[in-house]
């Protein structure tokens, strides 16, 4: 009979331990794809009528019909304003796949200049913005421009009224809402650009 010395038995249950973690580890497969998420029953766009461009140009909201598409309420003098440079990343890493950050300056939170002019220079000077810009206007209450009008009617988790600057509202193709970030979430985070992939690749 073979005597099984403590060190014999210390490499047994080490060769024991690593094969089961081998064995564990065969079994795990890649993580799975990020599912694109569903608008609710009944939802529609809110990508209809008109608005005017911050260079004042009438700009029809059904021609974003087609694209994913990030709206977002901006405002130059406040605390999360440097979120503009992660919007203008994101809208330069995913536009040629079908993808626009749409910006909506507001002063229903008291933080955005008057004029539309400032407002375009301070973008495009120190964030370089080159996204859709529109005319300063309201986002919240009776005089919400028609999107935060329609994203209001929605459910807290796609909709809602901002509650502050720099809200993010995620649209499918088809400019119905299917999530929505509050202000101090960076629009860079994987949190939302998992999202924003996973839209991308639906089949349209």
């Amino acid at each position: 009979m073979h005597r099984v010395t403590p060190l014999l038995l210390l490499a047994l249950v080490i060769l024991a331990a690593c094969g089961g973690a081998a064995q564990r580890d065969a079994k795990v497969g890649p993580s799975a794809p990020l599912t694109a998420p569903e608008p609710p029953a009944g939802a529609k766009t809110v990508l209809a009528g008109s608005m005017d461009s911050v260079e004042g140009t009438p700009v029809a909201l059904d021609e974003y019909v087609g694209k994913v598409v990030l709206v977002v309420n901006t405002a130059s003098r406040c605390g999360y304003t440097s979120q503009y440079g992660d919007l203008q990343k994101i809208y330069e890493r995913y536009s040629d796949q079908g993808f626009v950050v749409l910006g909506f300056p507001s002063n229903d939170f008291q933080q955005e200049y008057a004029d539309d002019g400032e407002i375009k220079t301070f973008c495009s000077t120190n964030f370089g913005v080159t996204f859709p810009l529109f005319s300063r206007t309201s986002v919240v209450g009776p005089s919400a421009n028609p999107v935060f009008a329609a994203l209001a009617a929605e459910p807290d988790d796609i909709g809602a009224p901002p509650e502050w600057n720099f809200t993010k509202y995620l649209l499918d193709r088809d400019g119905v809402p299917v999530a929505r970030w509050p202000s101090n979430m960076d629009p860079a985070a994987p949190s939302v650009t998992n999202v924003i992939e996973a839209l991308l690749a639906k089949p349209a």
